[in-house]
């Protein structure tokens, strides 16, 4: 099947039966593949786990080889706000074409994303009509508190990790995104990375590895 979006995936080795997915979202100017990378230090202790990992609907225009999930070019909160619900419809349609594909549930899919990646990841998992497995955020931030209170349907479990000395999306971030999900009774772990700025190192890696492994020996 041809999906809405160009993406890289990652089937279970030996032909083992998939019995649910990781959908990795990449950040502001980077792609499918590259985050993709993720699954490397995950798929030996998930065996029966898909990744895939879509590129932005749009080219990004300070990366022309990237991808966006929404424009950054304007200081807009507004204009950021229309394009990001933009691309959670087309990642919506994205999903349903995946679990059609690959016989899986929302309850089956974590979805995980890095920077911009979190940012839709952390609004999919409560706007959706059905909760996920899980949302693993790396970086990331509510783009607009009250609108998603406003369009929350769902309370999916999230873990939410940043670095320290991320000075892209400041740590503050993490904190407030905490105090959200909490004030509106949504299940929150958190985790801050000393000496980490913007990138996803082994331990916050390693952090996610293990909270999914929980989340999928639950299923």
């Amino acid at each position: 099947m041809t999906f809405c979006l160009n993406s890289t995936i990652i089937k279970p080795e030996n032909n083992k039966e998939i019995k649910n997915a990781i959908i990795l979202l990449h950040g502001y100017g980077g792609d499918g593949k590259d985050i993709s990378t993720l699954s490397l230090n995950w798929k030996r202790y998930l065996p029966n786990t898909i990744f895939i990992s879509p590129n932005g609907h749009e080219t990004c225009p300070i990366n022309p080889s990237g991808f966006q999930w929404f424009d950054l070019t304007k200081d807009d909160p507004k204009y950021i706000l229309e394009e990001s619900i933009k691309a959670e419809k087309k990642l919506k349609e994205f999903i349903e074409q995946i679990k059609n594909e690959f016989n899986l549930e929302n309850d089956k899919i974590c979805l995980s994303g890095f920077s911009q990646g979190s940012m839709m990841s952390i609004n999919l998992g409560l706007t959706s009509d059905k909760e996920y497995c899980c949302v693993v955020g790396f970086s990331g931030k509510i783009i607009d508190k009250e609108n998603l209170k406003s369009r929350k349907k769902i309370s999916t479990d999230t873990l939410l990790i940043h670095g320290e000395l991320d000075q892209v999306v400041p740590p503050n971030s993490m904190l407030e995104a905490k105090d959200f999900f909490i004030r509106n009774n949504i299940e929150v772990e958190t985790h801050l990375i000393k000496d980490c700025d913007h990138h996803i190192p082994i331990e916050a890696s390693s952090i996610a590895l293990n909270y999914l492994l929980k989340r999928f020996n639950k299923l």
